[in-house]
């Protein structure tokens, strides 16, 4: 095995491929811009480009499931007790059920006090449209548990599903896990297809300049200036509210709890940010966070149970968003929900929400179901914020992948499963992250005879 770099001998090369990645996203900077400038003054041909984006978010959608598998069974596979995974989701299950129901209460103390929506009209043509989402959002909790499990063991790997797929991947982690030394094999095998996987997603995004045009000049197009106008209001105000959620109650956690300054952590994490805020998808940030998370120290285990099972239960965004969306509609149709009624209707939605986070629009359809089974004559709003939705999407997008990034470092903290010093040395600019490879060149694959603790200090890049 070759012996690890120091953090000089290394700056060489690493400092050529990081400028190489940075005129990239320069690239998607300036792309952004000019799909904003086509979306303004070609708004017919801007939403023809439409396909360009989808076409790009799917190129990384369909990463996503085997990069979960790898890093799952790599991380599940080698640790010495399967006690610590559990105590990783528990942990991880408990963060997100208590932040999910502050963002809750954040959104309706915010709602109630701005009483966003009043002096709106429904016309008949915004009316339809409420009609249309919750026909989008059927199903119920049982749909969603049964959903987990998926029709063959190699199907979660196709179907696309997030949580089939984490579920797979636990399965045969602890599988490989029991059968000790004997399944050293197979992790050595896994360990070469992740390489390959995060090959290509590296190749896939130098795509991300012409993805993040044709995305933003479709929905710029598509909503224009005016549809902003008359919603301003609702929209700043969530804005805002998702951003102090994130900087001080997330942030004050994260530095009380670990002494990390969030700051620190958003900067590791920008291009993560400005690919989102492109795509308006969480999920297309999902493949590269899993690997920069590993490399800043947190344990290959926690990074593979708590970021994507935080992509479907720690919505924190989306918590907002439901609420704040729900009580615009009750106000602009002069229907104003009670606190009790409050309550009930959206932590109906925050389940129903669950496994959508990352799809785009998902959120709308989720109100329009909600107020479909709770307020059905409340339903006909929904068409009120359709024009903004999709400017909605990009900050519950956001506010998702911020509250993830954050409770990774807060359980790998709690489960002291985090290199503090590598961790603190790859915030600080020391080490930076191999664009290229997305992972750490310097691990062969025979690192994986060694025990299991030098194994995930190896993936740390320690």
């Amino acid at each position: 095995m070759s012996s690890m770099p120091s953090p000089s001998g290394a700056a060489g090369p690493a400092a050529a491929k990081k400028d190489r990645s940075h005129y990239l996203y320069m690239a998607v900077i300036v792309a952004v811009v000019l799909g904003i400038a086509v979306g303004l003054v070609a708004p017919d041909f801007a939403v023809q480009l439409k396909p360009i984006g989808t076409g790009f978010v799917a190129l990384i959608r369909m990463m996503i499931s085997p990069v979960i598998f790898c890093t799952i069974v790599l991380g599940v596979g080698s640790v010495a007790s399967a006690a610590h995974v559990g105590k990783v989701g528990g942990l991880a299950l408990g963060y997100f059920v208590t932040m999910s129901t502050v963002a809750l209460a954040i959104g309706l103390l915010v709602g109630n006090l701005i009483h966003p929506g009043s002096g709106l009209h429904l016309t008949p043509d915004v009316a339809k449209v409420g009609g249309q989402q919750a026909a989008e959002a059927g199903g119920t909790t049982t749909d969603f548990l049964l959903g987990i499990i998926p029709t063959t063991l190699l199907s979660s790997l196709t179907a696309g599903d997030v949580l089939q797929t984490l579920l797979v991947a636990l399965l045969v982690g602890f599988a490989v896990q029991a059968m000790g030394r004997a399944g050293k094999p197979v992790i050595r095998g896994v360990e070469h297809i992740q390489r390959v996987v995060f090959r290509v997603l590296a190749m896939i995004m130098w795509a991300a300049p012409i993805g993040a045009f044709g995305a933003i000049a479709a929905v710029v197009g598509e909503t224009g200036v005016d549809a902003l106008k008359s919603l301003a209001i609702l929209m700043v105000a969530f804005y805002i509210t998702c951003f102090l959620f994130v900087f001080v109650v997330l942030g004050t956690i994260l530095k009380l709890a670990t002494g990390v300054n969030v700051l620190s952590l958003f900067r590791y994490l920008a291009r993560e940010f400005l690919l989102i805020l492109s795509t308006s998808s969480s999920e297309s940030a999902l493949p590269r966070v899993m690997a920069k998370m590993e490399h800043a120290g947190v344990d290959q285990t926690t990074v593979g149970v708590v970021i994507p099972t935080g992509y479907s239960f720690n919505l924190d965004g989306t918590a907002i968003y439901l609420t704040m969306a729900s009580l615009f509609i009750a106000e602009a149709l002069g229907k104003p929900l009670a606190i009790g009624e409050q309550i009930s209707l959206l932590l109906f939605m925050i389940i129903a929400s669950k496994g959508a986070a990352g799809v785009t629009g998902a959120g709308l359809a989720t109100l329009a179901g909600g107020l479909s089974s709770h307020r059905p004559e409340l339903l006909d709003g929904v068409g009120l914020i359709v024009g903004i939705d999709r400017f909605m999407s990009e900050a519950r997008a956001l506010t998702n992948f911020a509250g993830n990034a954050i409770a990774t470092v807060l359980v790998g903290t709690w489960t002291d499963s985090i290199d503090r010093e590598q961790l603190d040395a790859v915030l600080a600019g020391e080490r930076p992250f191999d664009e290229t490879t997305m992972l750490d060149d310097s691990m062969e694959p025979d690192v994986l005879n060694q025990d299991p603790a030098s194994t995930t200090k190896a993936h740390a890049g320690a």
